[in-house]
């Protein structure tokens, strides 16, 4: 089985999440990276593309140039997919550029800053048959495909009420407009969309929640703060969540609650039972029963579900975390790439991974909780 051939722009020197991603593709071997426009700035593209040994007919500045290139290229030497690792204000065009052109998408969240942007996305994709994964890599932990499969094996019984919770602190004080790249871009509107902490990692819950419960949202009553002075965009958000069958949600969403690291942490509850999981301590998943004792299951234990045994790399004990999430997302988004090549269906255990419709959902969420923070009225209804 070859490697998956795959460019990536964004992600070079001083980005974080572009390292993350292309460890996360080389832990199983199966992914390799041959050509990128690393940065916005077409010099510091190319420093980055040689720091990562690319052949300098690969390494480009601009990412127009990348996919001129790509599409000149004979197939047996053209890449599998386009991974994009930009701020927010870039996913539109690059991925709809690649998609129109068949070119398989690995997009990071949130996907777009619109919804107009997310059906121009999915028209493209529906002419052209490429694969477009969304990485919502919380998504891709063993332990949260054993809280899916025990939801919908009915083990909880019916859902009656979520509590979702993404505590940081990082953005306690103004760090935008110093020298922290992070920081600068997510509390840019122009770069960053209409929300803030709600789409950096507000999105992050609504979609943990989704991925798990399958649950859908029937209304939104937000309430978004800016409380850092100086700041254009929200920095702290609580919501109130109606689902469709009944079910009551409550999602936080904050980056100024200060000892809060990546305290992404969700429990659900049924008439049956309720799962715990958070992600600070991801190997471990907490369930209690209207009529057993609770226990507590663990990453790589037995009985575990086979979508969680297949998202296992090592033995019991041996922590998995953040890298082998990510890599599991694109594991699955790499079997849809491996299948539509070779024009077959998909296996059992086959493509899990965040779709475009994921992705899409996602931005609706953000788009709707800002304006029902806007709104005087109670709830705003999902449309």
């Amino acid at each position: 089985m070859r490697r998956l051939r795959y460019a990536m722009v964004g992600g070079g020197r001083d980005a974080f999440i572009g390292a993350v991603h292309r460890r996360a593709m080389a832990l199983d071997g199966q992914m390799e990276l041959v050509a990128g426009a690393l940065s916005s700035d077409p010099e510091k593209a190319r420093a980055s593309g040689r720091d990562l040994g690319l052949a300098d007919a690969r390494n480009h500045g601009r990412w127009q140039d990348l996919l001129d290139d790509e599409l000149k290229r004979s197939a047996d030497e053209r890449i599998d997919f386009i991974s994009i690792v930009t701020p927010n204000h870039m996913h539109y065009p690059v991925a709809l550029a690649f998609a129109q052109a068949g070119i398989n998408v690995v997009c990071d969240k949130p996907l777009v800053h619109t919804s107009t942007q997310a059906e121009d996305l999915a028209h493209a994709v529906q002419r052209t048959g490429a694969v477009f994964a969304v990485t919502y890599n919380y998504t891709g932990y063993p332990m949260v495909r054993q809280a899916r499969h025990m939801v919908q094996s009915g083990q909880l019984g019916e859902i009656r009420k979520v509590i979702v919770e993404y505590n940081q602190g990082w953005l306690a004080t103004k760090l935008e407009g110093g020298d922290n790249k992070q920081a600068d871009w997510r509390t840019d509107p122009s770069r960053s969309g209409i929300a803030g902490a709600i789409g950096d990692i507000g999105s992050h819950a609504e979609n943990l929640v989704a991925t798990i419960t399958g649950l859908e949202i029937e209304a939104i009553c937000a309430d978004l703060t800016t409380f850092v002075p100086g700041r254009k965009l929200d920095d702290d958000g609580n919501l109130l969540l109606r689902y469709t069958n009944g079910a009551r949600g409550v999602l936080i969403a904050s980056q100024i609650e200060i000892g809060g690291e990546n305290d992404l942490r969700i429990r659900i509850f049924g008439t049956q039972g309720s799962l715990a999981w958070h992600q600070e301590d991801p190997n471990r998943l907490l369930h209690a029963s209207l009529t057993d004792s609770p226990r507590i299951l663990t990453r790589g234990s037995g009985g575990l579900c086979p979508a969680a045994v297949k998202a296992t790399r090592l033995p019991a004990g041996h922590p998995e975390a953040f890298h082998e999430a990510f890599a599991n997302v694109y594991l699955g988004a790499g079997e849809a790439m491996r299948a539509r090549s070779e024009d077959r269906a998909l296996g059992a255990l086959e493509g899990d991974y965040p779709t475009l419709a994921d992705g899409a959902r996602g931005v609706r969420f953000i788009e709707l909780t800002v304006e029902s923070a806007k709104s005087e009225a109670k709830w705003t209804p999902w449309s």
